[in-house]
Formats: structure tokens, sequence, C-alpha cells
């Protein structure tokens, strides 16, 4: 005879309900359980209530979710509501009773009924969101430079350019990081925007409890012209080997660049530091320049790879006719969608002026979860590579190709942030 599970509330949290929320985040994220003052007061400075979930068994949190309101770039620059999700847990035991699947439902139904056009989230693992309907539309890479081998200048002084690089504190990137930024994330599909709080915490104004704050090098990169045009944050350690030579390692916490030049004379810069022999690039777009920047682009070499930003298509119609496509043709898609959010059979048609895209009773082009969409949206993934893996579903031959020309982008999406 089967044990009866206990009725488990899901609902949207309150301010008093903050502290345990937090603890069971902690929990589920293995980080101590202790809960600060600190950090219950951060987290009620920026956490929506009616928008982050608890699972509470006997008054008690033991799944945590959380979204907010995001705009994610598309291609060609235009942004579109997403509805970022973070702060998933479930306690340990209290897994395989479904508290995901009732959290999930509850906030995708919401940003749909909102007007969201995607969801979006940072998958901490793999297997779990497809289900969900989604799919990684971008993905990331780390390199690692070996500066010695590099094949660098190494009486390099400075942009030869007619710009100048300076060391500025954190004050100065407060003021000019996000005009900066702003340029960066509507040339860049996948990108997505930073409220004063992300500014805050990425120089230290605010400092959490759970991460230990290290003042960063902040470096800035401006043109002849005197415009801000690259900002860098990294780290340094101090290691020496024998014989009293420098191992040091410079790590970048972030780098952003509105143009080619600023990003070259960045990374130029960091490698010429004195005693920097190892230069960590942070995560970048899979297809960075920071390779062919170098005389040996051997000298840098890719030492993570993984999938990034995940994406849920909430509304095909807007989806669609929101990015540009670089060519021009008529595709016809026929979208399941377990969650019935957004299945039905829709008609593409892209130009270089425009796109439109409507529901249409014609026979299909192509069959594909919505997941796959969301993977293919943002022009990173390939209709003939899903339909090989037997993921996409030709109705006509030669669809996949198709869709491949018209929804596959020249440069890889890339999201630069985490959340």
């Amino acid at each position: 005879m089967s044990r009866p599970v206990p009725h488990i509330d899901v609902r949207s949290i309150t301010e008093t309900d903050i502290p345990d929320w937090t603890r069971a985040l902690n929990t589920g994220f293995l980080r101590t359980p202790d809960v600060a003052e600190t950090e219950v007061a951060d987290r009620a400075s920026y956490i929506v209530p009616s928008r982050t979930l608890g699972a509470f068994d006997a008054g008690r949190c033991v799944a945590t979710f959380r979204s907010f309101a995001q705009e994610l770039t598309v291609v060609g620059g235009a942004t579109v509501p997403a509805d970022a999700i973070s702060n998933v847990t479930v306690t340990p035991t209290h897994r395989r009773r479904g508290l995901l699947n009732r959290m999930m439902a509850h906030d995708l139904a919401a940003a749909k009924e909102r007007g969201d056009v995607v969801a979006t989230l940072i998958a901490a693992e793999y297997p779990i969101y497809g289900r969900y309907g989604f799919g990684p539309a971008t993905w990331a890479a780390e390199w690692t430079v070996d500066v010695p081998r590099a094949g660098l200048d190494p009486r390099w002084a400075g942009p030869e350019d007619g710009g100048r690089i300076d060391i500025v504190d954190s004050a100065d990137v407060r003021k000019i990081g996000p005009e900066l930024h702003e340029r960066v994330r509507l040339a860049q599909p996948g990108a997505t925007d930073r409220d004063e709080r992300w500014w805050q915490v990425a120089t230290g104004a605010v400092r959490l409890d759970r991460s230990p704050w290290t003042e960063p090098f902040f470096a800035v990169y401006r043109s002849a012209g005197g415009e801000a045009e690259g900002l860098v944050s990294y780290l340094a350690d101090d290691k020496w080997g024998d014989g009293k030579q420098p191992l040091n390692t410079a790590s970048v916490k972030w780098l952003i660049a509105a143009t080619p030049e600023a990003e070259r004379n960045l990374w130029r810069y960091l490698c010429s530091i004195d005693w920097i022999t190892t230069v960590r690039s942070g995560w970048r777009a899979p297809d960075d320049l920071l390779p062919f920047f170098l005389p040996d682009p051997r000298a840098a070499r890719i030492t993570t790879l993984a999938d990034w930003l995940w994406v849920r298509v909430l509304d095909v119609v807007r989806a669609l006719e929101a990015r540009t496509y670089e060519g021009q043709g008529e595709l016809v898609l026929e979208v399941e969608d377990g969650a019935g959010l957004a299945g039905g059979r829709y008609r593409l048609r892209a130009a270089a002026d425009g796109a439109s895209c409507a529901p249409t009773t014609a026979p299909a082009d192509l069959t594909l979860d919505v997941a796959e969409l969301g993977a293919l949206w943002l022009g990173d993934e390939s209709a003939v590579r899903l339909a090989a893996l037997g993921r996409v579903r030709e109705e006509r031959a030669g669809a996949a190709k198709v869709a491949d020309a018209l929804l596959r982008t020249s440069r890889r999406p890339w999201c630069p942030d985490m959340f």
C-alpha cells in the first residue's frame, strides 16, 4: 500500500516568507542554510513577491522559483519582453513530487497572460528544461590565453589607433557602464538589459553575504575622439614559480566593447600587464574574436564550452516578427506545445524589409516542438542538424535547408550575463 503524499501548497510568497524562502534557496544550491538579516534585506529590496513562488510543506518552504521582467535583444536589434526565470530549487527531501512542474506551469501561464514573448533562463542542469518547452538558444565559451606563446610585441605601450586605456574606479564604472552597455546589448542578439542593481553588485556598492567581495581592477578604452567604447573588470592573482619567475593570471569578470577596435585593445592591454602570463577570458561568445586578435591564435584554447541562455517561446507570431532575416522566403511551421501555450501552424514570410507571421491552415513544411523553435529562433542552431537528430521533421523535402537560410545568422548570438 502506497504512503499518501501530504498536500504541499505552491503559492506566491509574502514578505514574511523571505527568510524561510532564502533558507530553502541556499539549501537547494548547496550553500550554508544560515540566513543573515542582511541577506534577507537584500532580497527584499529586489524580488517581486507576486513573481516569487515557494512550495510549503507544513508551513516550511521546500522549493523556490522566481521570475522578473527582462528585455532580450533579437536578431536585428529589436528587443522583446521576456519572463526571466531564476532561483529554481527543490529541497532534496521533496524531489519527484511535481513541485517544479507546478511552479513552472504557474509562472509560464502568468507570463503568457502578461504578454511576454518568451521566457528565458540559464540552466544549471541540461536535462531539466526541455520538457517545459525551453531550448538552448545561445552557447558560451571561456578561453585561456598563454600570453608568452601569443607572439605579442612586448614593447606595446598602448593603443596605436589614437585611443587610450585608463584604469578607473568603481564610481566611474557606474557612470560609464550603463550607457555603454546599452549600445553593446542592442547590437548583440541574445543580450539582456542590466538594471541599476546589476551595476551596484558588479562594482561592490552592494555586497552580498554569500559572495565575499574582492575589489577588481577596471579599465576603460576610449577612442581617439574620447568616447568610452570598451570596459573590462578583472582580477589578478599572485603566483610565482621557481627562479622568481611570475606565473600570474588575469581573470576577466566581464568585458564589453562597442567596436572591434575597443575589444582588440582591451585584450591587448590584459596580455601586456607585467607579470601576467595567463589570461582567462570569462564567459564569451563561442565565435569570439579573441583568438584572432593574437599573432598565434593557438595561444588561446577553449577551456569551457557550454549551453547558456535557454529560450521558451510563448508567442510565435511576435517572436518571429520581431527579428530580421538575412534572406527572404516563406516557411510553414507546425509548432507542437504540450503545455498549450504556443502551439499551432504558422506561415512565416521573411524579406529584407521585414517579416510577417500568422496562423495558417496551409500544409506544414516543418514540424517541431516549441523547444526546438526556441533553439532556432536567435539564429544559432541548424534545422538541418536538428532534422538529422530526429528533433525536427521535414514535411516537405528541403524545408530544413530553407529554414537555415532564413533563420541562421552570420555571427552567433550570445548572452553575456548570468541571472
